[in-house]
């Protein structure tokens, strides 16, 4: 393989967006970074060609999302936002996925390949120091969805305020024994649910009962889905003492769940009531009480942070917090929308 932009990049100790702005005459350059990047392109015996010219004026460029579960539907709608803006963009759009945590970096190091896109978006994974210290390696625009690093831009949802309005709600409620349907231990949005949760029961004098915590094993989408929903209320319905409420910490789990109650010959809320996390699609057409998550917003401002990263590698790294909403339906409460204070 010839010498690319990435390898004069890597020797010059500068972005690859500083380095097409070298070769495309860009006045956002000092003399310095000029002279450094033309004299290790001449060292490597780089010849532009017409891709590569395409390449580094951006119009034939890639940009890569790594995603631990496609068929959530969560990713789904970020994605489509991630998508409604890259359509304003010359960037199209190249997904790496899994079933599991476990399988994330195999489709995280054919993310970050050399030559492969101009930038990452990684969405939902936990970031160790090895896996960081990839991430920084590629010399890429990286932005994170869903999770958050200190050296990288990234987009999340304050969990824990999500999951102490969820439970804060059902006690607003009059419910006193209220459950939690976990996803996988090890899913940091999850913890930080569950954190909320915790919160919310010691504020209003209420005991934390491991009985009523249910967590998932499953490693396919990390526990998140209907079937650990179906399995966690079926749990929680076998304890000696039933919750009267429950938060789910996805709308998947909670669509699960309200499958194990129908068949169990109950009724959320008259028997049960039940809160998830999301306002997926379908949530508002089986009236299911949650706490909203901008995922189209995200996916959108993931491009913008990432075309402001390419161009501006300078630029202080930035982290947005959103505030989840909760929105009222007769699964916990009646048909409303409460502003998330």
């Amino acid at each position: 393989m010839g010498v690319t932009i990435y390898d004069i990049a890597e020797q010059a100790d500068v972005s690859i967006a500083t380095v097409s702005r070298v070769f495309n005459g860009h006045p956002r350059v000092s003399r310095d970074t000029r002279t450094r990047v033309l004299a290790v392109a001449d060292a490597l015996g780089y010849q532009p060609h017409v891709s590569a010219r395409s390449l580094a004026r951006r119009r034939t460029q890639l940009l890569s999302a790594v995603i631990p579960f496609m068929a959530n539907y969560f990713f789904v709608e970020v994605l489509q936002g991630l998508q409604d803006r890259l359509a304003q963009s010359e960037f199209d759009l190249l997904v790496y996925t899994s079933n599991a945590l476990d399988d994330v970096d195999v489709q995280l190091a054919r993310a970050v390949q050399r030559g492969r896109a101009a930038g990452v978006i990684v969405f939902s994974m936990p970031l160790p120091e090895a896996r960081a210290r990839r991430l920084q390696d590629s010399r890429q625009p990286v932005v994170l969805v869903d999770c958050v690093h200190p050296e990288f831009d990234s987009i999340s949802v304050n969990n824990e305020l999500g999951g102490y309005l969820a439970v804060r709600h059902c006690v607003d409620q009059g419910h006193e024994r209220i459950g939690l349907l976990m996803a996988n231990p090890e899913s940091i949005p999850a913890r930080q649910r569950r954190q909320g949760y915790e919160r919310a029961l010691r504020e209003a004098g209420l005991p934390l009962c491991e009985d009523l915590v249910v967590f998932s094993s499953s490693d396919y989408e990390d526990g998140y889905s209907e079937h650990d929903g179906y399995e966690g209320m079926q749990a929680l319905l076998a304890a000696g003492a039933p919750p009267t409420a429950v938060f789910a910490v996805s709308d998947l789990q909670a669509l699960g769940a309200l499958r194990a109650l129908r068949e169990a010959g109950l009724r959320a809320p008259d028997d049960i009531a039940l809160v998830g996390f999301d306002d997926i699609v379908v949530s508002e057409y089986v009236g299911l009480t949650t706490l909203r998550q901008p995922m189209r917003k995200m996916g959108e401002l993931a491009v913008e942070k990432f075309l402001r990263r390419l161009h501006h590698p300078e630029h202080p790294i930035s982290h947005t917090v959103f505030t989840p909403q909760l929105i009222v339906r007769r699964t916990c409460g009646g048909e409303q929308a409460v502003e998330a204070r």
